[in-house]
């Protein structure tokens, strides 16, 4: 049966590759593709086998001599070797810190009442419709209690223990002229346009001594610029009368003298020396 179906196959694959390359790799392969199969078969069937009795070969060649105990006769004793025990490894467990207890205090506020209601005592039946006074209902005269002052502790040495209070006294402005200055007083405009106020409104129509006349007025140079204090040492009374008048007559300020940058009060000298003809 197997061979007609090998001769059937055969005719096949002549009929198939007629006319072709029958030196062709697939003419070669059909033709022999039975004998491949049963060669793979056996090969595969091998394998499964030699898979199968492996573990059976390691088994049969780890077991030990066997034991073999007669039916007949006295019992046979068997020696077990004793095993030592094997002690589980130690594990070391750390020793846990000591809890610190701390105290506490609770400082939280307690919260107000929303409603506040004010509580009304009840009055005694006998001091009902009375009137307030001096003396009870009794007679007795109703007395204040008297304030007594408590005194600072005082220690063992007999001083007070209590803080001292001391006065600051500030020190009073010093508001006297000065001599000297680091910058001196000056006239709006100029020393100049002050010299000529005074000559154009200097008045000796009245001056009775011909020749030439001397006078210094010293004033005062307030810190507003305003002048004060006027005084002339002339030998003429006449001519000091009227250098006072004419230098208080001159309307304008005055810049202030200053020391370390601050104004202060200063003395000015304004020399006047005129020539009269008779």
């Amino acid at each position: 049966m197997k061979h007609m179906h090998q001769n059937q196959e055969f005719r096949f694959n002549e009929v198939l590759f007629e006319h072709r390359n029958k030196e062709y790799g697939a003419y070669a392969l059909r033709n022999e593709s039975d004998k491949i199969l049963t060669k793979a078969l056996f090969i595969g069937a091998g394998l499964l086998a030699a898979i199968s009795l492996t573990p059976l070969a390691v088994n049969l060649f780890k077991s030990g001599p066997s034991i073999h105990i007669p039916v007949d006769g006295p019992p046979v004793v068997i020696k077990l070797k004793k095993i030592d025990q094997i002690d589980p490894p130690h594990v070391q467990v750390k020793p846990q810190p000591a809890v610190i207890r701390i105290k506490t205090v609770d400082q939280t506020v307690p919260e107000p009442k929303a409603v506040v209601t004010n509580e009304k005592k009840d009055i005694p039946k006998n001091h009902e419709n009375a009137v307030a006074g001096i003396q009870t209902s009794d007679g007795k005269e109703i007395t204040t209690p008297e304030y007594i002052p408590i005194a600072p502790p005082v220690n063992t040495s007999g001083t007070s223990t209590a803080p001292v209070q001391t006065e600051v006294q500030l020190k009073p402005e010093d508001n006297t002229p000065k001599t000297i200055v680091d910058v001196e007083a000056s006239f709006m405009g100029g020393i100049d346009t002050f010299r000529n106020k005074v000559m154009n409104n200097f008045d000796g129509s009245g001056m009775e001594s011909d020749g030439i006349m001397k006078t210094t007025v010293t004033f005062i140079v307030e810190k507003d610029g305003t002048i004060s204090g006027l005084k002339a040492d002339g030998k003429n009374a006449d001519f000091n009368s009227e250098a006072l008048r004419t230098v208080k007559s001159i309307k304008g300020r005055w810049v202030p003298a200053k020391v370390k940058g601050q104004p202060v009060r200063s003395y000015f000298k304004f020399p006047i020396t005129m020539k009269f003809e008779g």
